[in-house]
């Protein structure tokens, strides 16, 4: 498959000059003037070294995307600074750096289901997040009297470190759905 830039997603690993890359990060800007087209700034890691690659391309750049294995997994522990999954099917185990974790680091807890391991050449690359997970508030500002939905948002730290904005009535100790592509607090869980 040739996908073009516009059409890459996180998790998606493509050949550049013949080492496999993994797509960590999209941001698409559209620039002001009028028929100028919309760049794309994508962080690559090498699937191989670890090494981050950030490229500027336009919406109908062309990649040769790799063969891709999705093995459905589940967290289970971290151990210093490695972290290993189990394939649900064949209990086999997979782990992984904390490098290669890098963007997924705050949304693992132990048990943690919906994971994708993504292996390439029988080589593990990293993972995928569920579209959604639930996380418990460790710390927050206390929630104001009278703040409404469409009120302001404050910081709240989530039990794995990781901080998201929510809205002003959220509490610590309550557990918040979010968006794992690019970490938006949803709703209560």
């Amino acid at each position: 498959m040739m996908p073009k830039a516009s059409e890459l997603k996180r998790g998606n690993v493509v050949d550049i000059n013949g080492a496999p890359y993994v797509v960590k990060k999209i941001e698409s800007r559209s620039p002001s003037s009028r028929g100028a087209q919309t760049i794309y700034k994508i962080r690559f890691n090498n699937a191989q070294t670890g090494q981050k690659l950030d490229e500027s391309c336009k919406a109908d750049d062309m990649f040769t995307e790799l063969d891709l294995i999705k093995r459905q997994a589940q967290f289970l522990y971290q151990d210093g600074d490695m972290f290993t999954f189990m394939d649900i099917e064949d209990y086999s185990q997979y782990t992984l750096g904390q490098a290669e974790l890098e963007d997924e680091l705050g949304y693992l807890v132990d048990g943690l289901e919906g994971i994708y391991v993504l292996i390439v050449d029988e080589r593990v690359l990293g993972i995928e997040l569920p579209q959604t997970l639930s996380l418990e508030i460790k710390d927050t500002a206390p929630a104001l009297k009278g703040a409404t939905a469409a009120g302001r948002t404050k910081t709240a730290t989530l039990v794995t470190g990781l901080e998201v904005q929510v809205p002003e009535y959220i509490e610590t100790g309550e557990v918040i759905k979010i968006n794992t592509d690019g970490n938006k607090f949803m709703s209560r869980a």
